[in-house]
This record gives structure tokens, sequence and C-alpha cells, in this order.
């Protein structure tokens, strides 16, 4: 955490993909849409409980990867598909959730507390607090956010 309190997060809007998966790891993928939802966090569930992700922090987990995940499919692209990837490298779990949308941000999001009573606007917050680690990428290729757990 930096001397805010608040996570440090990498921002780059370049279209290119800065993350690649390490040679070995095993990759598992799900394509969804909105109404597969459920299916999308049993799905994140039993890849963190193979990883290890102890049961008692699998409740944080999934809230964050349903929060960036129902954003992928409700204001990612008119197609409103998105692809969820999970790897384990060490003692980390990666989850990464792919939307071909894209946009111009004017600060890297999820780094202000949503305001009191909100209703909406939360779920990039919400999974920066919850994660060690996210990383928001945005530019042709569509936006990739990638969280990091530790296991």
């Amino acid at each position: 955490m930096n001397e805010d309190g608040v996570r440090p997060a990498r921002f780059p809007t370049s279209g290119g993909r800065s993350l690649s998966v390490p040679n070995g790891a095993a990759v598992a993928e799900l394509a969804f849409r909105l109404p597969d939802l459920p299916d999308v966090r049993d799905f994140a569930a039993a890849g963190a409980v193979r990883s290890g992700m102890a049961r008692e922090s699998l409740a944080d987990f999934l809230v964050a990867v349903n929060e960036v995940a129902t954003n992928a499919v409700t204001h990612g692209h008119v197609t409103a598909k998105a692809v969820l990837r999970m790897w384990t490298v060490g003692r980390t779990l990666v989850v990464e959730i792919h939307d071909q949308g894209r946009w111009t941000p004017v600060e890297v999001p999820g780094q202000t507390p949503p305001a009191p009573y909100a209703t909406s606007g939360m779920g990039l917050w919400v999974a920066r607090m919850i994660s060690s680690d996210i990383t928001v990428e945005t530019g042709a290729a569509g936006t990739f956010i990638t969280m990091f757990f530790k296991v």
C-alpha cells in the first residue's frame, strides 16, 4: 500500500498486453455473458480452492471476481461477452478478466472510494481493496483487469 493506504496499480493504455502467463502454468479459462455470472463464481471458487486459497478468504475473493466480471459484461462492449482466465504463480493466484470494451479514463479507475450511500461505481475499488494488487489495461485489444491474490 502507498502512503494514502491505496494499493498501487499499473495502468498502461497502449492497447498491448504487458502480462504474460509463465511457461508451464496451467491456465483455466471461461467465456461468459451476464446470465453466466453464477457459473463464473463457481468456476473461480473451484480454481481458488485448487490453488490453495484458504476457505476463510474465499468469500472476499468471490466478491472481487464478481464485481469485475459484472463490470465486464455490463459495461464492456456491445457483445457483452467476456473471458476469465486464472493461473497460479508461486503463492499468488492470478485472475484476469477481459472484455472488448475500451475507454479513455481520466484517472486510474478504482483508486477513489465510493461516495457515502453510493449504489454503483464501486466494483473496481472493492476489487482493489480485496486483492493484493490489480492492473487495469485498456486499448485496442479491449480491457484487461488482472487481480492478484495471495494463496
